[in-house]
C-alpha cells in the first residue's frame, strides 16, 4: 500500500515502513506524528484519489531524527562588473519513518 502525502507545502509517495527527510516539524525526535493530509491511497491499480484529500485517511509515521543537510554554494558574479558574491545555505529537515497507512 503507498500514499501520497502533504507536509510542508510538498508532496511524498511513501509506503509502510520506508523513511522520508521532510521540512523541519516542531516534534520531539522518537515522539509518534499523524499526517492527515493524504491525497491519493492506493494498492496495486485500486486507487482512491481525494477532492483534495481522501476522508478518513492517515499516515502513522515514528520521528527518527533532526537534522541538516548538506551546504549548499549560492555564487553571484556580474562580469567586468567587480562583482562577486558567495553564500551558503544548510536546509534543516526531520527524518521520518512510516509505521502504517489506513485508508
Amino acid at each position: 500500500m503507498f500514499a501520497i502525502v502533504e507536509t510542508g507545502g510538498k508532496q511524498f509517495r511513501v509506503e509502510e515502513g520506508r523513511s522520508l527527510k521532510v521540512a523541519k516539524l516542531d516534534v520531539q525526535a522518537g515522539s509518534e506524528l499523524t499526517l492527515d493530509k493524504i491525497l491519493l491511497v492506493g494498492t496495486g491499480a485500486d486507487v482512491t484519489i481525494g477532492q483534495p484529500f481522501v476522508a478518513g485517511a492517515t499516515v502513522q509515521c515514528e520521528v527518527v531524527e533532526h537534522g541538516r543537510d548538506k551546504k549548499i554554494i549560492i555564487f553571484k558574479k556580474k562580469r567586468r562588473k567587480d562583482y562577486r558574491r558567495t553564500q551558503g545555505h544548510r536546509q534543516d529537515y526531520t527524518t521520518l519513518k512510516v509505521k502504517s497507512i489506513q485508508a
